[in-house]
């Protein structure tokens, strides 16, 4: 099977393990495991920041980043296919009663200023009051989108003339910052906190980090403690997603080409199918009059595994343990399924 659904599902490495193996470890509770402070360090510079704070996933490091910004009671601004909303089971409103309020960038994922800037209520006022603005770059639900560095600059300097506070959902940030070459910290000093993951296209099995000044990171350290999501000899983890830091940030090229080489066979026999060409290393595709299920099941029956992030829409994300050759296999597949299917 050629396992396109997720690139969450990458295995590490033997080098990777070895690393685990090696690794320097103490209780990260009290603040002493070495390896996970390295990281935490580490992540921190490269994405401008003072103060890192290492945790088990992106909805959990979102969920703090958004909590270190707003007080219960107020919003933040999102696109109507972020993760924060889609995807992280209504966590910001369940456990921190902070309210979300959408924007439509008509699938695109690409983020507006005037857009945003129009849904932006006062604090302290009779309507909710809006204490952040949430981005997401790339754009998982948008294929993997790539925000224009100009439009991110414009919706900072938006965003401190009215006092709001912006979350980077940088996931995939990696995968931007080796397309657009744009420097790792000019992205981060943007927002007010980051969040990146390592459990994805760098191939690492589990973690992300979160960034932003000294007092939000231990404010977010109390908070990740109050949610049960304190870890001990968290190190070993912190040790792959160190090596994953070090050795796979620029072999991300090769997921993209992987993707690239999915859509054009796709888009050869039917460009309807994809209306958002793949940026990075994700490729959203319409299934037209079929169901997503179908589309997954008759991949499925030949090789390839895709997933549904829609009732009519179907993803496949290139990934560390996924040659390009697979890659070419699976788009002839899918080729072929969106010629004869309609």
């Amino acid at each position: 099977m050629i396992d396109l659904r997720s690139d969450t599902l990458t295995q590490p490495s033997r080098a990777m393990r070895e690393a685990a193996l090696d690794a320097a470890l103490g209780d990260d509770m009290y603040g002493e495991d070495p390896t996970v402070t390295a990281l935490e360090r580490r992540t921190a510079e490269l994405l401008g920041h003072e103060a890192g704070l290492f945790v088990a996933s992106g909805t959990l490091s979102n969920l703090l980043g958004v909590f270190t910004l707003a007080n219960r009671g107020e919003e933040v601004l999102c696109d109507e296919q972020a993760h924060i909303v889609r995807a992280e089971s209504g966590s910001h409103a369940g456990l921190h009663g902070i309210t979300t309020r959408t924007w439509s960038s008509a699938g695109s994922g690409i983020a507006d200023t005037a857009t945003i800037e129009a849904l932006i209520s006062p604090r302290g006022g009779l309507l909710t009051g809006t204490a952040a603005v949430e981005i997401e770059n790339t754009h998982n639900f948008g294929g993997g989108t790539i925000q224009p560095y100009e439009n991110l600059l414009a919706i900072h300097n938006m965003a401190k003339r009215h006092h709001v506070g912006l979350h980077l959902d940088g996931a995939r940030l990696w995968n931007a910052h080796v397309v657009t070459g744009i420097p790792l910290a000019d992205y981060g000093k943007l927002f007010d906190t980051v969040s990146v993951c390592y459990s994805k296209g760098l191939g690492a099995p589990v973690g992300s980090v979160l960034v932003s000044n000294q007092d939000a990171i231990a404010k977010a350290r109390v908070q990740r403690r109050s949610l049960g999501a304190a870890w001990r000899q968290a190190g070993v983890l912190a040790a792959m997603a160190l090596y994953a830091l070090e050795h796979n940030i620029a072999r991300l090229a090769d997921d993209h080409i992987g993707a690239a080489e999915i859509a054009r066979r796709v888009r050869d026999v039917n460009p309807a199918v994809i209306t958002v060409p793949p940026q990075s290393n994700i490729v959203v595709m319409q299934t037209g009059s079929r169901t997503a299920t179908e589309l997954l099941d008759a991949a499925k029956a030949r090789g390839v595994a895709l997933s549904a992030v829609g009732p009519t829409t179907v993803r496949a994300v290139a990934n560390l343990n996924v040659t390009f050759e697979e890659c070419v296999t699976a788009g002839k597949v899918l080729a072929e399924l969106f010629a004869t299917l309609g």
